[in-house]
């Protein structure tokens, strides 16, 4: 099966061989209150110092040349603190993350001021301030700050509920009584035909188990991701038996991209549901990786039975990936879903930490 009409121009990986075995190690993820190392946070802080500026100086203002022109006098000192600001404390990430919340939110604020003071600088060196408003750049550094970090505290914990509601839906579906029943009825017809198949079927209803009732938010390897598509996949081969035909085209150097935990699963669960289970023949299932510069490509692809004419009843599972792909990486994760000439298609961008 061949996807890369659909949504993007993809390349094949050749021909399709069994997947590669997948290392699940993963180091200790520091705890970090919020993260400014992303485009969407250097826009969002630019536009929030150039934005409060634009106020600032209309009350000073006698019209809309003035404005411009003392809106350019200040930007000279407030986008070069801006920007110090970003760097300082994308440097001192990993400090943050071995410190309590609360000493991450003061070193930031503290940064803050020491950029509103450098952005004085800039334009006292120039010549541009005859007498220099330190204490007023210092206050109106810690108060942009203050906001960003206000800013960026809310949304990261607004990925909280997004995450604890999505590990609710994932052991909902982990535990649909037709899933369980099928899994244990094929495990019980290959204990004396085959034991050693159905030890590793429960095996891996056991790891499903493990990883939708584990208590964690926080962001897992590709790696992973894929080692939990592949058991998955592994019982639902033992019930669907040739009717599910998998082909995977993984890229060793895409493993290390970071994804909200139990995405990739939902993705695959849909694909099975939506194209194998309705149709007597069966679907072919394609997940693929690749690793393009600086950026991850992940698709998820299946054909469709041809009387169903696309997908219906996963809007929600949709909404649910979209939704936390977003939180965690802003604008750099891009997801996109289609349906052309029988064959559906999920494409995921992340970036690579």
């Amino acid at each position: 099966m061949r996807d890369s009409q659909i949504l993007s121009s993809f390349q094949d990986f050749g021909p399709t061989q069994d997947p590669p075995p997948v290392s699940t190690r993963t180091r200790a993820t520091p705890v970090l209150l919020f993260d400014v190392c992303q485009i969407g946070v250097v826009l969002r802080a630019v536009l929030l110092g150039e934005s409060c500026a634009g106020v600032g100086v209309a009350f000073s203002s006698t019209g809309l040349f003035d404005w411009s022109m003392r809106l350019a006098l200040v930007t000279g000192g407030v986008l070069p603190a801006t920007l110090a600001w970003l760097l300082m404390a994308c440097g001192a990430k990993r400090l943050l993350a071995r410190l309590p919340w609360v000493w991450q939110c003061a070193l930031v604020v503290m940064l803050g001021a020491l950029a509103g003071v450098y952005g004085c600088t800039v334009l006292a060196v120039a010549g541009l301030l005859e007498s220099p408003p330190w204490v007023a750049s210092a206050s109106a550094g810690v108060l942009l700050s203050s906001l960003l970090v206000v800013m960026l505290v809310m949304r990261a914990k607004g990925q909280m509920p997004a995450d604890t509601t999505a590990r609710l839906e994932e052991l909902q579906a982990r535990i649909r009584p037709h899933f369980l029943f099928n899994t244990l009825n094929s495990a019980i017809a290959l204990v004396r035909a085959e034991p050693a198949q159905a030890e590793t079927l429960l095996e891996d209803l056991s790891d499903l188990f493990r990883r939708a009732l584990q208590d964690t938010g926080e962001p897992v390897s590709l790696a992973e991701e894929i080692n939990l598509a592949q058991r998955y996949l592994a019982i639902e081969q033992v019930r669907f038996g040739e009717r599910l035909r998998v082909q995977w085209a993984l890229d060793p150097a895409a493993q290390t991209a970071r994804l909200p935990p139990l995405l990739l699963q939902p993705l695959v669960e849909n694909a099975v549901r939506h194209g194998v289970e309705p149709s007597p023949s069966g679907a072919d299932v394609r997940i693929s990786t690749q690793c393009k510069g600086s950026v991850v490509l992940i698709k998820v692809t299946n054909t469709v039975p041809a009387e169903r004419g696309g997908r219906s009843g996963q809007g929600i599972a949709l909404h649910n990936v979209r939704a936390r792909l977003s939180l965690l990486h802003d604008v750099q994760g891009q997801f996109r879903c289609g349906f052309k000439n029988g064959v559906y298609q999920v494409r995921i961008e992340v970036p690579l930490p």
